[in-house]
């Protein structure tokens, strides 16, 4: 019988110690990423299950009020949550987690339950079961997002194969041109990048500050970092990537100067990105979600086909109890 009780800030040790351990679990599930919030950001509501008296899954959640209901949301401060489970999760499991989890929500008096889920790919070992458990109780779709993903080969050629023609003589145009790829710390001149290229393209602002972004790299060195694109010292693009789990890498922030667009440098930066990704070892690169609202930016997702990748869901489900 599996026992839901609400995370305690003493068990975040054991929370994050968890997260690897399971079948999905991301970067976003950490205690440690989700603590980089602001302590009035969020009213935090996550979830310890336990099963046998061992800890058996954990929820990142908080409590968000949404058209004046009460909702218990995984997770607002995240891209993306849901329960983290166990790798040889059963189909009865999964059915109880689900049940569980509205019967907690239920008792608690929350109007409805909002839940992101990871992409499948994220997974260790495929799995639909927790999504069979929620729509059997009765969830529903409140968005479906497309996220870009790329399968890495094991080596850079065969990857490269993938690319379009167009694609590859953008790579060696922008390496004949002396665009410089490499790693780098110089997340302040990408901010900038990034902040004008979003209000020229979009009238927005970056979801993150800066002072956020060095925040996450202080505290995931090893699963947060910048690849910058330079002409003479110059940065003109980058894109920073977030180490999800053991074999993704997500594309987080993409920028460029539009004054250097004939150099094509964002093309170089995605062939070194994933020389890197490959060595290093990972299986999927996702480029992020080419929708917003469900609605498809077609020129960004043409974009991202060019190198190979193709579209899955992201998904956004809900569940009102109210």
């Amino acid at each position: 019988m599996l026992k839901i009780k609400r995370f305690r800030s003493s068990d975040e040790l054991l929370w994050d110690e968890f997260v690897p351990t399971t079948n999905n679990g991301t970067l976003f599930h950490l205690r440690r990423f989700l603590n980089y919030h602001a302590d009035d950001r969020f009213k935090d509501h996550s979830l310890f299950v336990t099963k046998k008296n061992s800890l058996f899954s954990v929820f990142p959640a908080a409590e968000k009020i949404l058209k004046g209901d009460r909702i218990l949301f995984s997770h607002p401060g995240a891209s993306m949550g849901s329960f983290a489970v166990p790798e040889n999760i059963s189909i009865a499991d999964a059915i109880s987690l689900s049940n569980s989890l509205v019967q907690y929500a239920t008792k608690e008096k929350f109007d409805g339950i909002r839940i992101t889920l990871p992409p499948t790919l994220y997974q260790k070992r495929l799995s639909n079961y927790l999504d069979f458990a929620f729509f059997k109780q009765g969830f529903e779709y409140v968005k479906r997002e497309v996220t870009s993903i790329l399968f890495l080969e094991d080596t850079l050629e065969k990857n490269l194969e993938k690319f379009s023609s167009s694609h590859r003589r953008a790579v060696r145009s922008a390496q004949d041109k002396g665009v410089e790829i490499c790693l780098s710390d110089d997340y302040a001149t990408f901010y900038e990048l990034l902040e004008k290229n979003l209000n020229i393209r979009h009238g927005v602002s970056p979801t993150h500050s800066i002072e956020e972004i060095l925040d996450l790299k202080s505290r995931f060195p090893d699963r947060v970092n910048l690849f910058g694109a330079f002409i003479d010292e110059k940065m003109i693009a980058g894109i920073l990537n977030f180490i999800v789990n053991e074999h993704v890498v997500l594309a987080f922030y993409i920028s460029h100067n539009e004054d250097y667009q004939e150099y094509r440098a964002v093309n170089c930066l995605f062939y070194s990105i994933f020389d890197w990704a490959i060595q290093t070892g990972f299986k999927v690169y996702d480029f992020g979600i080419f929708t917003v609202n469900e609605k498809p930016n077609m020129g960004l997702g043409r974009f991202k086909e060019n190198f190979g990748a193709s579209g899955i869901f992201r998904d956004t489900i809900e569940l009102k109890l109210t």
